[in-house]
């Protein structure tokens, strides 16, 4: 059996346990894709294709004698250069985490996907240091847009988002702090799962706002986005933020019926600031699934506001001893936000983390009288690289601002989130799936009753 370059990580785990195919095939035909279109998509920093060999040969070799293999046996997968791989500096998008020494162990999340039978192939492009929303890194070039080579992949898990939605592989792990797993997903036309803060552990991987930040797959299929979910889901000691809560599988879940859930979409300020596509893109969403209740989220501009004072000065902490010693190695514009945020004053940042806990419990009620809130994953389809302004309404607003401006006030208080695509034309843009702490099972129910409907679908990369 011949690998085609858009199969699901799902048959491609049941053509290696049914031996129709081996892991060492679907790992040579994803480093031969990877060869032939990285050149142009650019999303790839690291391949470790001699790793990938070894693991897809053990992997056939269990197979042969007989040996159970795990439920994603032979997946090709890759992670957002954040990820410590064994043996590659653990880069972070930057120019200055080059000098470290190589990673000894790996990330929690590649453990528990290589744990599964996934096969890691390499590291990927990404924002530096993940303050970024565009994919345009000044050290390594843009990665970009598999439907248009000339737009931005998103960021900053911008590699993740142009090596799914370019079909390199049908997995790949990223993070999100403030929209970096959402924004991806929406410009490249793919799936994204965003857990609850917590969810996941976030060992061995490099930080970027410790009380934001989240770690989750991307993916061409819902199913696909739950194995990769399921594989790495567990407390873990080594993340504080991961140690309490248990296992909740959600494949057996997904094709449950979604009749009884109560779904309404974001008014107010999740309607202003958006372009047509977005609005479309909602609205077949919450036409398909019934959702005619409109429901308005309180503050949410001051929650992106409190969002963008945590993420900056938190930020900024981890990172003073690098502007101190080599603030030419940063990106200007990465570099000029942190030292901004090093100079918030303290009672600001205060004010910020009181209104946090504020905003949480007024979204705590308002999941006490529905189940899923419906919501654009970003105000327009992907802009040209290089763009430093779109034009809405006549108001000329900067890219890079407000390209997260739907997703901050979701990830500010780490609610689970599921970015479905929305193939338009002439590209695809995503909707937010947005539910309650802890119930990534009802957002995956909803987005994988949109894909059976056709309303939702990860189209087939069309600049390759």
């Amino acid at each position: 059996m011949t690998t085609k370059p858009e199969m699901t990580a799902a048959e491609i785990a049941s053509a290696v346990a049914g031996r129709k195919m081996s892991a060492l095939d679907a790992t040579d035909a994803a480093l031969a894709r990877i060869k032939q279109h990285d050149g142009v998509l650019n999303c790839f920093t690291d391949v470790t294709a001699e790793r990938a060999r070894a693991k897809a040969r053990a992997i056939d070799a269990d197979i042969a004698a007989g040996k159970e293999v795990g439920p994603l046996a032979g997946v090709p997968f890759a992670v957002k250069n954040l990820f410590d791989v064994a043996g590659l500096p653990t880069r972070a998008g930057s120019k200055i985490n080059r000098d470290l020494a190589p990673s000894k162990r790996d990330a929690t999340l590649i453990e528990r996907m290589e744990a599964a039978g996934a096969v890691l192939v390499g590291a990927l492009n990404m924002g530096e240091y993940a303050y970024d929303f565009t994919g345009e890194n000044v050290h390594d070039g843009p990665s970009r847009n598999p439907h248009d080579t000339t737009r931005m992949t998103g960021g900053s898990s911008g590699g993740s988002g142009s090596a799914v939605g370019g079909a390199l592989v049908p997995i790949a792990l990223g993070s999100d702090t403030n929209g970096s797993i959402r924004v991806p997903s929406s410009f490249c036309g793919i799936f994204g799962l965003k857990p609850t803060y917590g969810r996941l552990s976030r060992a061995r991987s490099f930080p970027f706002v410790a009380s934001l930040d989240h770690l989750g797959p991307f993916a061409r299929s819902v199913t696909d986005l739950a194995l990769a979910y399921d594989a790495m889901q567990g407390p873990d000691a080594d993340d504080g933020a991961c140690t309490t809560r248990g296992l909740d599988p959600t494949l057996p879940l997904i094709a449950n019926p979604i009749s009884d859930l109560r779904i309404a979409v974001a008014g107010g300020y999740f309607q202003k600031n958006v372009f047509p596509e977005a609005v479309e893109a909602v609205s077949r969403v919450a036409k398909a699934l019934g959702a005619t209740r409109v429901v308005d989220v309180p503050e949410a501009s001051r929650a992106r506001a409190a969002a963008y004072i945590i993420t900056t000065t938190e930020g900024a902490s981890l990172h003073l001893d690098r502007l101190r010693k080599r603030p030419n190695d940063f990106d200007p514009a990465v570099r000029d936000r942190l030292i901004a945020g090093a100079m918030v004053p303290a009672p600001l940042v205060d004010r910020a983390q009181k209104f946090r806990r504020w905003y949480r419990a007024q979204l705590a009620e308002i999941f006490k009288s529905i189940d899923v809130l419906l919501a654009p994953a970003t105000p327009c389809t992907a802009p040209k690289l290089g763009q430093v302004n779109f034009n809405l309404d006549g108001v000329e607003l900067p890219v890079r601002a407000n390209i997260g401006i739907h997703t901050q006030p979701i990830s500010f208080i780490g609610l689970p989130v599921v970015a479905v695509p929305v193939p338009l034309e002439p590209l695809p843009i995503g909707v937010q799936i947005i539910c309650a702490p802890w119930r990534e099972d009802i957002a995956l129910r909803v987005a994988y009753a949109l894909e059976q409907m056709g309303v939702a679908s990860a189209p087939s990369p069309r600049g390759l």
